[in-house]
C-alpha cells in the first residue's frame, strides 16, 4: 500500500537542503500529493519526546513498506537537536532481514504489508492463516527483538495501532499526519524507550538471577544431624562479600550411629564466590568421610586431597578445626589445622581456650603433613564455641587503629555476655555485633560461629 511521504516541515534543518517529500503517486488510494500535504500551519503538533543527548550517535531508521515507487527521496535527514537519521527502505520482509544490520536503531513498520510466508524466516507457518492483524509486527519483532520498532496506519485504524503497540512496539504514527518534525521525535522517542525497556528487563533479569543465586546459596548452607543427642545447637554466619549468603567459610554438625557428635569449623583462605564453592565441597566431603568413620588424621589426609585436587591453584590453603564428643558428652577429640582453638565455657568458670599447642598446620600447605588429634576433658554441663578467624581479627581501639581483637579480646568479650546472661542464638549474635562495633565498621572478611551446649 503507498504510504504518503513524511513531508520535512520548514523549522527542521535537512541535509544537503533537500526537503523530505513524495513522489506523485497517481491513482493511489490515499490520493496524496506535495501540494495536498498538511501544511507546517495546519499539521497537529507532536508531542514532545525524550531528548537523545548531545553527545549520541546518529540514528538509522529502517523503513518496511510495500510502496513500489519509493516514497522516502533522501537518503538522511537532520531533526532539530542536530541529530542526522539516516534512512533505508525495504520493499518486503526478505529485504528487511539483509538491511537489518547491528547500526539500525528504529524500524518503522507498515502494518499494510502482507504477513510473513509460512516458509519465510523465523515464521510460525500458520501466521498468514490463522487471522491475526499484527501477523507482520511479530515476525519483525522476532527479528528486530533489540531495535525499537514504530508501526504507521492509518487513523482510520487506530485500534489495531494501539494492539501493536501491546504486542511489542514502542509507538505508533498515523500515516494521514506524518511530516518529518513528527517522525524524528517518534524515533528518538522510540529508541530511548526501547533503551529503557532493555535495561529494566535487565534489571528484572539481575534481580531473578540474584534470587536464584540467593536460594541456592541457601541450599548450600548445611542442616545439623543430631537427631538422638541431647546437645543444643545454635550457628551465625555472615559472608564477607556484599550481597552474598556464603562465604569461603564453611560448618556442619552431625550424630554418627554410635552416639559421637562430630563438629567441624573451616575457613578458605579468600572470602569469594570460588572459595565459598570450596569450603561447600570440603564440608561435604567431610561429612561423607565422617559417616565412613574416618575421623583425626586419617580424615584429615583425605580432606586435604580434596582440596589439592579442588583448588584453582597451589596458594590456596584452608584451615580446619573439628571436635568429636563422645556419646556420653563428658569428653571429646580436638583436632586443629592451623584453625583458632574453640572455646570452652564450663558451669561456674569463665569460658577458656581448649589446648592448641597441638595443631598442624592448615590443609594444603605441607604436601605430607600429619595432624595429631588431642583428648581433652569437657565436664559435665558445658558450651563450646568454634569460630572462623573473621571474628578475631577485627579491629579494637580508636578508629584507624591497627590493634586486633584477638583471641584473648574475644575470650574477654564472651565473658562479658555471658555473665550478662546471654546464650544460644543470642550470645553468638551479640559476639558477632560487638566485633562489629569494636572494628567501627563492618568486619570485611567471612564470619562463622557454631555453638554446642550440654547441660
Amino acid at each position: 500500500m503507498p504510504v504518503p511521504v513524511p513531508r520535512q516541515r520548514e523549522s527542521t534543518a535537512v541535509e544537503s537542503g533537500q526537503a523530505l517529500l513524495p513522489k506523485q503517486q497517481a491513482g493511489s488510494s490515499m490520493g496524496t500529493t506535495a501540494a495536498s500535504a498538511p501544511t507546517a500551519a495546519t499539521a497537529p503538533a507532536a508531542p514532545a519526546a525524550p531528548v537523545v543527548s548531545a553527545n549520541s550517535t546518529d540514528l538509522t531508521l529502517l523503513v518496511i513498506e510495500d510502496d513500489p515507487a519509493g516514497t522516502f527521496t533522501v537518503p538522511s535527514l537532520l531533526d532539530a537537536a542536530g541529530t542526522r537519521v539516516r534512512i533505508r527502505t525495504a520493499r518486503n520482509l526478505t529485504e528487511a532481514e539483509r538491511l537489518l544490520t547491528d547500526d539500525v536503531h528504529c524500524i518503522l513498520l507498515d502494518l499494510a504489508m502482507p504477513p510473513p510466508s509460512a516458509g519465510s524466516s523465523g515464521s510460525s507457518g500458520s501466521s498468514a492463516d490463522d487471522g491475526d492483524r499484527l501477523a507482520t509486527l511479530r515476525h519483525v519483532l522476532r527479528l528486530a527483538p533489540r531495535h525499537a520498532v514504530l508501526a504507521l496506519t492509518s487513523e482510520t485504524d487506530a485500534e489495531r495501532a494501539a494492539e501493536a503497540v501491546r504486542v511489542g512496539a514502542q509507538d505508533y504514527l498515523f500515516r494521514d499526519e506524518l511530516d518529518g518534525r513528527q517522525l524524528s521525535r517518534a524515533i528518538r522517542y522510540a529508541v530511548e524507550r526501547k533503551r529503557a525497556d532493555t535495561a529494566q528487563h535487565k534489571l528484572a533479569e539481575s534481580r531473578l538471577r540474584a534470587q536464584e543465586n540467593a536460594r541456592l546459596e541457601r541450599g548450600l548452607l548445611p542442616t545439623p544431624l543430631l537427631e538422638g543427642s541431647n546437645l543444643r545447637f545454635a550457628s551465625r554466619y555472615r559472608p564477607g562479600r556484599s550481597r552474598a549468603l556464603l562465604g569461603g567459610d564453611f560448618y556442619d554438625v552431625v550424630r554418627t550411629s554410635d552416639g559421637t557428635v562430630h563438629a567441624m569449623i573451616g575457613d578458605v583462605c579468600g572470602h569469594g564466590p570460588d572459595e565459598a564453592a570450596l569450603g561447600v565441597e570440603l564440608r561435604i566431603a567431610w561429612r561423607a568421610l565422617t559417616f565412613a568413620g574416618l575421623c583425626g588424621d586419617e580424615l584429615l589426609s583425605t580432606l586435604q586431597q580434596v582440596l589439592e585436587h579442588e583448588r584453582e591453584s597451589e596458594e590456596i590453603f584452608a584451615t580446619l578445626c573439628t571436635v568429636d564428643i563422645a556419646p556420653d558428652g563428658r569428653r571429646a577429640g580436638l583436632c586443629l589445622a592451623g584453625h583458632p582453638s574453640p572455646l570452652i565455657a564450663r558451669q561456674g568458670r569463665a569460658a577458656q581456650l581448649l589446648p592448641y599447642e597441638d595443631g598442624g598446620p592448615a590443609l594444603g600447605l605441607l604436601p605430607r603433613a600429619r595432624w595429631s588429634r588431642r583428648q581433652v576433658e569437657l565436664g559435665g554441663s558445658w558450651s563450646l564455641m568454634m569460630y572462623t578467624d573473621g571474628l578475631i581479627e577485627g579491629h579494637v581501639g580508636p578508629p584507624g587503629s591497627k590493634q586486633r581483637l584477638g583471641q584473648d579480646g574475644m575470650v574477654d568479650m564472651i565473658n562479658r555476655q555471658l555473665a550478662a546472661g546471654l546464650r544460644g542464638e543470642t550470645l553468638l549474635e551479640a559476639a558477632v555485633n560487638e566485633a562489629r562495633d569494636l572494628n567501627h565498621g563492618e568486619l570485611t572478611d567471612d564470619v562463622a560461629l557454631l555453638l554446642l551446649d550440654r547441660g
